[in-house]
């Protein structure tokens, strides 16, 4: 999977302006660093379960109507840093390919449409937005972070899944080549790796140990994001939540965990 490359952008992408969006695939399909760009494939794509939804406008989403383009299934969160970090990437790609490319963003945010729908409207977001469904998050399985996209082949099949910040320049070459469209990249075909480490550039929505059930929509998400932002001391140099995730059996990080959920019951 492309996770590594992905995660690897956390830190800079975090401090990047919502207002700067930078592509940096040329109209033949050649980046503008010296370094060659590497595609990676699922080696057996996934097709995606037929569905239709509705999104925060009332427009009927069907898999059908994706059937010719390209697809990015972004799961995200008004509250995740590194998913408003990503956006403006996301607002540019679908600008500049919207006749090879349909963007569907799947908010999980527990309070309600209307927060989503303000925020969309204050950063421009120019693709449509669904709120996340367990329906939906069966189809596409695997979500213990946000975010995750997964690319959707013009077959309607899923051939990549990204867990953490996507790389707007593998994100681009990986629509280019998929729409048919020249680019100057290597493909490699590798096996789904689900369990995928996560570090700062994913903030994680479900942690190993940790009863979130009950919870309001507030007070599990001031959970999250406590456990997304403060260390664990074990040693490893990742967030409390990122060691629940890459290392369940750490005694360290739990007991932590479990008191910092507990004080907000």
């Amino acid at each position: 999977m492309l996770t590594a490359s992905a995660l690897g952008w956390g830190v800079a992408r975090y401090i990047r302006s919502l207002d700067s969006p930078a592509l940096h695939t040329d109209a033949d399909g050649h980046g503008h660093g010296d370094e060659k760009l590497t595609v990676r494939l699922l080696s057996n794509p996934m097709p995606v379960a037929p569905f239709t939804v509705r999104d925060l406008d009332g427009q009927t989403i069907s898999t059908e109507s994706w059937r010719g383009k390209v697809t990015i299934v972004n799961f995200w969160a008004t509250w995740c840093a590194p998913c408003r970090a990503e956006i403006p990437d996301l607002v540019a790609l679908q600008e500049k390919y919207r006749d090879q490319l349909q963007i569907i963003g799947i908010s999980q945010d527990e309070t309600g449409p209307e927060v989503v729908r303000q925020f969309a409207a204050e950063h421009r977001i120019n693709y449509p937005i669904v709120m996340s469904t367990p329906e939906l998050e069966q189809i596409f399985s695997g979500i213990y972070a946000l975010p995750t996209s997964f690319i959707v082949d013009r077959e309607v099949q899923i051939v990549a899944k990204h867990v953490g910040l996507l790389n707007p320049v593998t994100t681009e070459a990986e629509t280019r080549l998929l729409a048919g469209l020249q680019v100057d990249a290597t493909v490699e075909y590798v096996e789904d790796e689900t369990k995928a480490l996560i570090r700062n550039a994913a903030q994680a929505t479900s942690i190993p140990g940790v009863d979130l059930d009950g919870m309001s929509p507030a007070a599990r998400a001031a959970v999250l994001e406590k456990l997304n932002t403060e260390s664990c001391t074990c040693g490893c140099g990742l967030t409390l939540a990122a060691c629940r995730i890459n290392d369940p059996s750490c005694s360290i990080s739990l007991p932590i965990a479990q008191k910092i959920a507990a004080s907000y019951r």
